[in-house]
């Protein structure tokens, strides 16, 4: 295709927008890897790195691998908006059936402590990396769902932290400047940061204790050896005394007990060229984080400056290449806001998220090897809360265990960890947004 026939902007690249500030550090010559550590952490993401500063505050010095560069994966691609509880568990609206009400308020209690904890911090630790508080608003995509909102509003208003609202479909526009939602729920206890800045501070962070980080290492596999690990890697072996899984959607081969339960899934997304603060404002008033009810989602919010508009989604369910996926972007972007019909895209990229097969996020030890996976889309503050969880289980200082150690980590037969049935899970999400009415343009006519 010719890309002067798409909504390309002249110089378009299939690279994070958030690179062009806080691109992963250039590869190098490898660096000789220690013959031993204390705690080898697979998976130099968000999750990982947060393990390493909680370990290195307790006295443990870890040794961080990555078989890309530090911080490569979703941690640096995904969308910066963060959240307590107002994510958790969304892709389910049964929550409050499936599981014991108390283990259930633990959860949410813990998760909406867990946005505290993270902005405590990111001051503490001096990084800088936009963060705002700007409160979420999630749009209603079918007059039912609303019932779901509603459900989630009286879940988060429980613990007394957070103050969650029904906005009706009048009001939407008081949010967001499109017809197509039917109503939505405003959470005040979110936000957003830059995650390229955010990861690479963390990064910093965990060196600055004492940490060791290596990319460009694969990890081949793990052996029990002693009273310890020999961890096999494509730079030689390593003797840990204990080993943590940070791998989330990036899951492989030599851990295959975690990868029989996670689900990967590229998401994907686009910014738009600049389009001035003003315009922007007058799309998204409130400068806030924005998501939806579909099973086929959209998320969106402005960039740090308020100039452009980032936007993302499942643009494809089979792995399609960033060009191809921002052009179709493109269009649910302009179907939802027909105001930036003729607004071109500048950047567009994807990254794997993990899905764990009840949509929950997980935390614990399997056979002595401890992880926490499972971030379902929602990743910035739940993995950077799950990693000190980790931490503290290492180091066996917790007073009071996670709730989330307290969740079964299912699987299905016959599944290792390769993801046939998205093209078909796809299909009926796709299906069952069109039958809930979902449009992708407002009806004509629609005030």
């Amino acid at each position: 295709m010719n890309k002067q026939q798409t909504p390309f902007a002249p110089g378009f690249v299939e690279r994070p927008y958030w690179w062009e500030l806080a691109p992963p550090p250039p590869p190098g010559p490898p660096a000789p890897l220690p013959e031993a550590a204390e705690v080898a952490i697979i998976g130099g993401g968000i999750a990982g790195l947060s393990t390493a500063i909680e370990l290195a505050r307790g006295g443990v010095r870890a040794l961080v691998l990555d078989r890309e560069a530090i911080g490569w994966g979703a941690s640096s691609r995904n969308g910066g908006a963060l959240s307590g509880a107002g994510s958790l568990g969304r892709a389910r609206s049964d929550l409050h059936k499936a599981l014991d009400q108390t283990l259930l308020d633990e959860m949410v209690e813990e998760a909406e402590a867990s946005f505290d904890d993270m902005e405590a911090f990111l001051r503490e630790e001096g990084v800088e990396c936009f963060f705002r508080r700007t409160g979420r608003f999630v749009g209603a995509h079918a007059p039912k769902a609303l019932d779901t909102l509603k459900r989630r509003a009286e879940m988060l208003n429980r613990t007394g932290r957070d103050t969650a609202t029904i906005l009706e479909r009048g009001r939407v526009r008081e949010e967001v400047a499109t017809d197509l939602y039917h109503g939505g729920l405003l959470i005040q206890r979110a936000g957003s940061l830059h995650p390229g800045l955010y990861v690479q501070g963390l990064a910093k962070a965990a060196a600055r204790h004492g940490a060791t980080l290596r990319g460009g290492v694969t990890v081949t596999g793990l052996e029990k050896e002693g009273a310890g690990y020999r961890v096999r890697t494509s730079q030689g072996d390593v003797l840990a005394r204990q080993v943590m899984v940070a791998t989330n959607g990036y899951t492989g081969a030599a851990t295959p007990w975690h990868r029989r339960r996670l689900v990967p899934v590229a998401s994907y997304m686009i910014a738009t060229e600049p389009l001035g603060e003003a315009r922007v404002r007058a799309l998204l008033p409130k400068l806030r984080v924005y998501g939806d009810t579909k099973k086929v989602l959209y998320y969106f919010r402005p960039s740090p400056d308020f100039t452009r508009i980032l936007f993302g989604g499942r643009a494809s369910f089979v792995d399609a290449d960033a060009t191809r996926s921002a052009a179709r972007l493109h269009g649910f972007l302009t179907g939802l806001l027909p105001d930036l019909a003729g607004v071109r895209v500048s950047h567009g990229w994807k990254g794997n998220v993990a899905f764990a097969l009840d949509y929950l996020p997980h935390v614990g030890r399997q056979e002595g090897i401890h992880y926490a996976l499972g971030c379902n889309g929602s990743g910035v503050v739940t993995m950077t809360h799950l990693g000190r969880c980790a931490a503290r289980q290492i180091l066996g200082g917790a007073n009071r265990a996670s709730a989330f150690t307290r969740l079964p980590f299912p699987t299905m037969a016959g599944y290792h960890g390769r993801p046939w049935f998205l093209p078909l899970v796809g299909a009926s999400y796709q299906l069952r947004d069109r039958l809930d009415g979902w449009r992708s343009t407002p009806a004509k006519g629609h005030p």
